[in-house]
């Protein structure tokens, strides 16, 4: 099957933090689902990624699903939810159900689907007994939601590659370059579309850290990534404030290596 355009939509995860282009900008997987996709479809193929890193499913639904519909895409991806269950209050069970009016009306417009249930993000992260159980109901519920709309569904969840911490950004929280590729490799194999093989590789798995080294890069971690996290929830802010959607508008892309 050939789409003539894809518009992502989402938080970070489909912004592409934190695989940078040379310039600084953000890449991420969706970019190179695309660049692939543009090769099957031709010169007319467009891309528009709206997606904006610290987006809660609701600012989601609210900021980019009129402005994906009004693009009449032939392709859309929705990743969100991943922000909500890091707060302190969320019932997953009421995202999923938020959620399911919006698949459902991307599909009545014709529109071919990509869900995800989510890599498990919290055995390096804090909390990880009140946010593992959260994580798992999203993602249950998302897979729910894929069959009843006949949806493409990445389950990147049971892929055991993303326990390679170097699957992850140094935040413990983002994705590093070989971790967007290996999920872009799963999105074109899910689309049945070639993929380059080298994108499914994984780095080697890291020797274990003595435990007074490991105590130390916590440390390190919780002051460079963690505090500055709480500081912004407990003012009420979001690092996506002051961002805007890197592509706005359905538009050619580029090949990408």
């Amino acid at each position: 099957m050939t789409w003539k355009s894809f518009v992502a939509m989402g938080d970070s995860f489909t912004e592409g933090m934190d695989d940078d282009y040379p310039d600084g900008t953000y890449r991420g997987w969706a970019d190179l689902v695309a660049a692939r996709l543009a090769v099957e479809a031709g010169p007319d193929f467009g891309y528009a990624n709206l997606a904006v890193r610290g987006k809660l499913l609701d600012q989601v639904v609210a900021e980019q699903v009129q402005p994906t519909l009004a693009m009449r895409p032939d392709l859309v991806s929705f990743a969100a939810g991943g922000n909500d269950v890091l707060r302190r209050k969320v019932d997953p069970w009421g995202l999923v159900h938020r959620l399911d009016p919006v698949i459902g009306r991307l599909r009545a417009a014709g529109t071919d689907v990509i869900l995800f249930r989510f890599a498990d993000v919290t055995g390096h992260l804090p909390g990880q007994r009140i946010v593992g159980p959260r994580a798992a109901a999203l993602n249950d519920g998302v897979r729910e939601l894929a069959q009843r709309h006949g949806a493409y569904l990445i389950d990147l969840f049971a892929d055991d590659a993303f326990r390679n911490p170097l699957m992850w950004s140094a935040d413990r929280l983002h994705l590093s370059a070989a971790g967007h590729r290996r999920v872009a490799a799963h999105v074109l194999t899910t689309l049945g579309v070639g993929v380059d093989e080298e994108w499914m590789l994984v780095p080697p798995m890291p020797a274990p850290t003595p435990w007074l080294l490991a105590r130390g890069a916590d440390l390190r971690w919780a002051g460079q990534h963690f505090a500055p996290w709480l500081k912004r929830r407990l003012v009420g802010d979001s690092s996506g404030d002051e961002v805007t959607a890197k592509r706005p508008r359905l538009a050619p892309i580029d090949a990408i290596a």
